[in-house]
């Protein structure tokens, strides 16, 4: 049964919740727009994504968090699960959509992760528009940034996600769908953490940390604290706990115990299954998540 799961991001506080309602509606409704059509898991994926990109309300594409330096630096990964193709970029800010960038790799086969330059270079390569980065930072990551500086001594960048400490954004964003065919795909992409150090490579580049899909198992988009994900390899970790349970809502909860427990982070992850069952989990007031099956007549939003 095809379906698909959409994350807006853990760390944003419940007070919160109506401002990112729209968004993911729009996300889960261009996603399932392609499977409804009969389309591919990967395309839906790529289009829920990139919907979240083009919204600033979102940690990710236009309204990215910046660095310590005031800039923007974006991560993004695509998988499709049946023959584990996939396809990463890191510290991108010339690209509007960093996640149709990371397709392009996965398409060309010949890399899985491209990084800062190297990806430019390609995005040019493949056609792809380059952006003027300040067309991607707004007045209220500025703000942000500003309040972060004043408040934190030295600069010091934190190790939560963006929006996690502050309450007024949430992090990464994200996608996983099973098609008519029975493939699973797999997409996140994110602006990484508020006042990171330029270079710094998130889990959502990071195939098997942040994004992963297998269509015998299912498929795995995760957000919060990067280098906690990062210590656990948790999307590929919560679809072992899938395999072992059968129960995407289970593998979900224990994924996000095993984060906070051993990777001493916060955050949470989505699953989609092989049958299209989908569970979600995280240790965050707030993640915004909504999905969409054939029985439902419109995107559901439980947050």
């Amino acid at each position: 049964m095809p379906s698909i799961i959409v994350h807006g991001g853990a760390g944003a506080a419940v007070a919160d919740a109506d401002e990112f309602r729209p968004g993911m509606r729009a996300a889960v409704s261009a996603g399932w727009a392609v499977l409804a059509g009969g389309g591919r898991a990967l395309d839906a994926v790529e289009a829920a994504v990139r919907s979240l990109e083009d919204d600033e309300r979102f940690n990710a594409g236009r309204g990215a968090v910046l660095t310590e330096d005031g800039t923007v630096e974006m991560d993004a990964s695509i998988m499709e699960g049946d023959r584990l193709g996939c396809g990463a970029v890191g510290a991108v800010s010339r690209v509007a959509n960093p996640i149709t960038l990371a397709r392009r790799v996965l398409d060309d086969s010949r890399h899985v992760l491209l990084v800062a330059h190297g990806a430019h270079a390609f995005a040019r390569a493949a056609g792809l528009p380059e952006c003027d980065p300040a067309s991607l930072i707004t007045e209220r990551q500025r703000r942000r940034l500003a309040e972060r500086r004043a408040a934190t001594p030295g600069n010091t960048p934190s190790r939560t996600p963006g929006g996690a400490r502050s309450g007024t954004l949430p992090g990464t964003v994200g996608a996983t769908a099973l098609d008519r065919h029975g493939t699973v795909a797999a997409a996140t992409s994110t602006g990484g953490m508020l006042g990171k150090r330029p270079g710094r490579v998130g889990d959502s580049a990071l195939i098997g940390c942040g994004t992963y899909a297998d269509s015998s198992l299912g498929g795995v988009s995760c957000t919060g604290d990067g280098e906690a994900i990062i210590r656990v390899v948790l999307a590929r970790r919560a679809l072992e706990y899938l395999k072992e349970a059968d129960d995407p809502d289970y593998a979900a909860k224990v994924s996000v115990d095993l984060l906070v427990e051993e990777g001493r982070g916060e955050g949470g992850l989505i699953v989609v299954d092989w049958r299209g069952r989908i569970g979600y989990a995280h240790s965050t007031p707030l993640m915004p998540v909504g999905w969409m099956t054939p029985t439902l007549g419109e995107p559901a939003l439980p947050f």
